[in-house]
């Protein structure tokens, strides 16, 4: 990195750090620190959602994951419009309508505590990972890129977070989230545009779009039945659709953006915004990394992004085998390279060659073989290796390829984004253990000013915790995988609780309660035999499986064992 890098790095989050501690200090109450006094316009409301969900790991793993596999991971996001629309005519009116701060204190006036603080448990828990891993995710990547202490990566980015959020609340984060957005978006558009200025020149985006087709990358829409297969239309749509509505409907890091909305058609709105912007937004980075994938077919190429594995080689006795390795990928990437440029050059003449494409088709097979290869000698070397290098992708690029000052912008660009959803799921911790478990179990009234320290306190405790989990965190699949894969575990059985609680009036308390702690102890037990050890089950149907199995439950416990005990409870 230039000195110019650092001073666009240093100078861009100082200035979001300080404007928005100046911009948003002094809370007077929790209504004001919780819910921003409900004073956000829809804008903001859309753009703060749209940040608290585009972590660093959105824009770290994200092109890493469309190098490798394409574009079909897009159609994780296909049912989130959907989920939207949803939210927008059943969720907030009720959220709004019932004047809660947190989604769970809406579960309590249909059910009971109990539910309530079940849910706001499974919350904690979940989140509280989720944010630590919003932190370590960048800092581990740019701790092995750069050379910098993972440790004091940690506790850079937790404390700039801390900073603010416990200065403003959720107006702190709102306010600073617009600018982030921009910082964000700025860089991945500058970023992209460079890539194809620095493709061949006679070589069109249409050419390069062939070249990612040949290799299988543009495959966007997969209509397989196959339960194993991570990303289909089918588990988009299903899977995801379950997914976006507890992620947007019940976690209430989503859920206390819009509640700061100033009316419900303002928090309405900003769903909208954001059910009509993600999906190009997510298209757009997944075509990064494609365009990313076709850089690198006419550019030297390490047999694996990770740094660390290339300094374990070195000091092992596999180092001769690696290097060898290395030197037929050279000479592999020299051929790719001559083929690429025939193949465009035919493409001019408009004529997909087929034999061409074939051998494109047989030239990414060995490198995939020599890649394959080259994970068992750094295992070799050291078996606890992380050898999925999808992560470190795209930052080998930005930092090998980039001119200088746009190598401090995406750098502000990670750090913004961790910024951002640390941000907002720090608040969400803290309102939560705020109203539902600490303001609830007490014993006597205090005073606004009481309550609003301790959400401050919290904010500040959920924020050490985070930092500290970041420091203990070990990398696991794809980055972005993991965020979701946890988020999966314990969506379902929570989007079930609200599903009951919003369209059905006959379930009560007791059976509500029982159906969900047997709904996510069989979650647990589906995900360990399943996913996790066997592979048999896309992740994204957790969530589906979890909100119907709590559903169905709740209905037939009631119907079996509570007949004639009806709830028939209403919302005031």
């Amino acid at each position: 990195m230039q000195l110019f890098d650092w001073i666009v790095l240093i100078v861009t989050l100082l200035f979001i750090v300080g404007y928005g501690s100046w911009k948003t200090r002094g809370s007077k109450n929790v209504e004001d620190f919780i819910l921003g006094n409900n004073e956000t316009p829809w804008y903001t409301v859309g753009l703060s959602v749209m940040a608290t969900q585009a972590s660093a790991i959105t824009f770290l793993s994200t092109p890493g994951q469309a190098y490798h596999d394409g574009m079909g991971f897009v159609q994780f996001y296909f049912g989130l419009p959907i989920a939207m629309i949803v939210i927008c005519l059943t969720f907030i009116p009720l959220y709004h309508k019932s004047k809660v701060f947190t989604a769970y204190e809406f579960l309590e006036k249909r059910f009971d505590v109990k539910t309530r603080s079940l849910a706001a448990i499974l919350f904690l828990v979940q989140r509280g990972l989720g944010t630590g891993l919003t932190i370590y995710a960048p800092a581990i990547i740019l701790s092995a890129l750069l050379g910098w202490n993972l440790t004091i990566m940690n506790i850079i980015i937790g404390v700039m977070v801390i900073i603010y959020t416990f200065s403003g609340g959720t107006k702190a984060v709102n306010v600073t989230q617009k600018q982030q957005m921009f910082v964000i978006m700025s860089g991945m558009f500058i970023t992209f545009f460079l890539i194809l200025h620095y493709l061949p020149n006679d070589m069109t985006f249409n050419s390069a779009l062939h070249i990612a087709g040949a290799n299988d990358k543009m495959n966007i829409v997969d209509f397989s039945f196959d339960p194993e297969e991570k990303y289909t239309i089918w588990s988009g749509i299903t899977g995801g659709f379950f997914l976006a509505l507890a992620y947007f409907g019940t976690d209430q890091s989503q859920v206390g953006r819009y509640l700061s909305g100033k009316s419900v058609r303002e928090s309405q709105m900003g769903l909208i915004m954001n059910g009509l912007l993600k999906v190009p937004m997510q298209f757009f980075i997944l075509l990064t990394g494609v365009m990313v994938f076709v850089f690198f077919q006419f550019n030297p190429v390490p047999l694996n992004f990770n740094p660390n594995n290339k300094v374990a080689i070195e000091k092992s006795a596999f180092k001769e085998e690696y290097h060898n390795l290395e030197e037929k990928l050279v000479k592999l990437s020299e051929d790719k390279k001559v083929i690429n440029l025939l193949y465009i050059d035919q493409l001019n003449q408009d004529y997909d060659n087929p034999i061409l494409r074939k051998e494109l088709v047989a030239l990414s097979n060995k490198e995939k073989d020599l890649r394959e290869k080259a994970k068992e000698i750094i295992l070799k070397a050291d078996s606890n290796s992380e050898t999925n290098d999808k992560d470190y992708v795209f930052f080998h690029f930005i930092l090998n390829y980039l001119p200088k000052g746009l190598i401090g912008l995406l750098l502000a660009v990670i750090l913004s984004a961790a910024m951002s959803s640390t941000a907002s799921g720090l608040t969400a911790l803290a309102s939560t253990t705020a109203i539902d478990i600490y303001k609830r179990n007490l014993k006597t009234e205090k005073s606004e000013k009481h309550y609003l320290n301790a959400t401050k306190f919290f904010t500040l405790f959920w924020g050490i915790i985070a930092i500290l989990f970041a420091c203990v965190g070990t990398l696991f699949e794809n980055l972005i995988q993991l965020v979701n894969i946890i988020g999966s575990i314990f969506y379902g059985t929570v989007l079930g609780i609200f599903l009951v609680a919003f369209y059905t009036r006959r379930v009560q308390a007791k059976p509500m309660f029982i159906s969900a702690i047997i709904s996510q102890l069989t979650i647990f037990v589906i995900f360990y035999t399943m996913v996790y050890n066997q592979e048999k089950l896309g992740y994204l149907w957790l969530n589906f499986i979890g909100a119907i199995l709590t559903i169905i439950l709740a209905v037939v416990i009631q119907f079996l064992f509570f007949r004639g005990q009806n709830d028939l409870a209403t919302i005031e």
